[in-house]
Formats: C-alpha cells, structure tokens, sequence
C-alpha cells in the first residue's frame, strides 16, 4: 500500500515521458512545435483573419442602384500598356481581348439593356480619320459611348469629329493633343456635359512617362435609359 504513491509518480512520469516523445516525432521536435504555434496564430486563421475588402461589378467599392450601369475605364500608358474598359463585369476591350490599338478605343453599348453593340479602335496617328466618323455619326439615341486613349488620341482628330464627341457629352474633345490620356463615357441625345471625363495634358514638365503623361482611370454608375413606351 505504501508503494501505491510512488509507484503512481512513476507512471505519470512513464506517461508524459512517452507523450512526449510520440509528439515529438509528430511535428518534429521543436521545429514541430514552433510550427504548431504557427498554425495557431496564423492570419488564415478564420476566428483572427481580417475580412478582405467586397468588391463589386468591375471592380468597384460599392454596388450600383438598381437600374444602372457598372463601369470602369482605364486609357493606355505611354505606349506600351493598353486600355480597358469594362461593363458589368464584361471586359468589352483590353490587351487580353486583343481588341485594342493605339489611338481612341470606344465601345458602343445599348443604354437600355447595356449590351455590347461593337468595339473598335481607331489610329489617330496613322490611321483615316473617316474610318471614325463613319463609326460615330450613325449613332442611334440613347446609344452610350465609351472611350478609352491609348498612345495618341488627337493627331488625326479634325473638327468634325471633336464636334461630334463635344455633342456626346465631352468637354475637352475640342482641345485635345497629341499623345493627351482621355477616359470618356458619353451618349447620343444628352443634353448636359457628362460627368465621366477626364484629360490630361501631354507636358514635359508634369509626363509621369518621358514622352506621355500618365494613364487614367475612372469608374461609376451609368441609369440606364428606360425603352421607348415605357
């Protein structure tokens, strides 16, 4: 009877012994258990890992209201990185795509049902200027217009064209040089000057590129138009 509480010490030590040495070559000494804390403090951890940010249609922040339109649209830098230009979450064009070029890149969308009418880019540096006009004149109402720069936009631009693009909502079309960064969204029939606009200049002094200034980017949401008759 005396012996049954040394006897029991010597057990618990035989235990914790062998326990040991199983977890040991489990995980591998303290390597193994460096490792295990590790695992318990790392940030994959679902009860310590910090939600990552929701991103919506294109990209964006926040969700459009019902009945409008996502969008994002980011012009070429220098020479060398084409445009996008995206619509609710449909890349319409982009280096990816293989359907996009030096000069202006514009898409044509149906501003009812905000689908893809067609998408083409245009040299404005050695290109025919009429290929343009005839792409842009025979725009039907509501029709919206998304451009995206790449390279130079303005070179082979004449007043016909800079009138047509000021009448979509634009108000830099009519100043617009060679190798500027332009992002655009624009319709037939608007009546004020569009809010998805912006321009900068090709400058020397300010280029976040030796010869070009730097790419732009713009996103938001775009009403739909409701369908005649309703």
């Amino acid at each position: 009877m005396r012996l049954a509480g040394p006897l029991r010490v010597v057990v618990i030590i035989l235990t914790a012994g062998l326990t040991w040495i199983l977890v040991s070559l489990l995980l591998g000494t303290q390597s193994g258990f460096s490792r295990l804390q590790q695992l318990l403090s790392s940030p994959d951890n679902p009860s310590t890992a910090e939600p990552r940010p929701r991103k919506y249609k294109c990209g964006l922040p926040q969700p459009c209201p019902e009945l409008h339109l996502a969008f994002r649209l980011v012009s070429g830098a220098a020479n060398v990185i084409g445009p996008k230009i995206c619509l609710e979450d449909k890349m319409l064009m982009s280096s990816v795509k293989n359907n996009v070029g030096r000069g202006l890149n514009i898409a044509l969308v149906n501003g009812v049902n905000g689908e893809l009418i067609d998408a083409r880019f245009f040299d404005m540096w050695a290109g025919d200027v009429n290929e343009l006009l005839k792409f842009i004149r025979p725009l039907h109402e509501g029709t919206l217009v998304f451009v995206a720069s790449y390279d130079d936009p303005a070179t082979k631009m004449n007043e016909e064209t800079r009138r047509i693009f000021s009448d979509l909502g634009s108000s830099v079309a009519k100043e617009l040089g060679f190798r500027d960064s332009w992002v655009f969204v624009g319709a037939k029939g608007v009546q004020d000057k569009s809010p998805f606009e912006q321009h900068t200049k090709n400058s020397k002094s300010t280029n976040k590129y030796e010869g070009w200034p730097e790419a732009l980017e713009i996103e938001g949401c775009i009403p739909q138009k409701k369908a005649d008759g309703q």
